[in-house]
């Protein structure tokens, strides 16, 4: 019992310490955002330990559609996700998977290299060449005359002011002429303005 506990808990904690490292030295860093460091170091860990303690049971048809139709329901449930989140996902899910299931196959060695050469290429893309992250909100905005051509800076100014954001570039979409309001999605450098989370991607009816 001992003898298969104690590799089961260095793996673990060997899989952590690359969580941590990736989520708190890189993304965190950047993006200040506590709820999704709750959410990958939980998905992290709970993925390992699921690749880890089934990797020799025989899993039948009827258990897999089951697994995969419980994260569907719940993908489905929740807010959209911003593309760099849903990146670090991935990356997440993906070095869990690895070092939970390489250490059978594979020498510890190749697996650290693996999560190392991970780490670098994540902090080259997002940190050293220092990639601008553009966040996106959708708002429902009131002054349609401002959306006449030659009137953009204005445009730009107003929603800056009353959103609060230095803003990249602007989309206007759906115009309601009855109501006088336009949805516009406001596109701005999330890294330097952390205290504001993206909104849903989709025009809202």
């Amino acid at each position: 019992m001992i003898e298969s506990l104690l590799p089961f808990l260095a793996a673990f904690a060997g899989n952590l310490i690359s969580s941590l490292i990736l989520i708190i030295g890189i993304y965190h860093q950047a993006s200040k955002r506590r709820d999704f460091v709750f959410t990958f170091l939980l998905v992290s860990s709970s993925i390992f330990l699921l690749c880890n303690l089934l990797m020799g049971v025989k899993i039948d048809l009827a258990f897999a559609l089951g697994l995969f139709a419980i994260f569907g329901i719940i993908r489905y449930r929740t807010d959209a996700i911003p593309i760099r989140e849903m990146t670090y996902l991935f990356i997440v899910i993906a070095l869990a998977v690895l070092n939970a299931l390489a250490p059978g196959s594979t020498s510890f060695a190749l697996i650290a290299s693996a999560n190392i050469l991970v780490w670098v290429l994540t902090l080259i893309l997002d940190r050293v060449w220092a990639i601008r992250h553009v966040a996106t909100k959708v708002v429902v905005y009131d002054r349609v005359d401002l959306l006449h051509e030659g009137k953009r800076d204005e445009l730009i100014r107003d929603l800056e002011m009353r959103t609060g954001v230095e803003i990249v570039r602007i989309e206007i979409g759906k115009v309601d002429l009855l109501r006088d309001t336009a949805v516009i999605k406001v596109h701005f450098d999330g890294d330097k303005q952390p205290g504001h989370f993206e909104g849903a991607s989709s025009d809202p009816s």
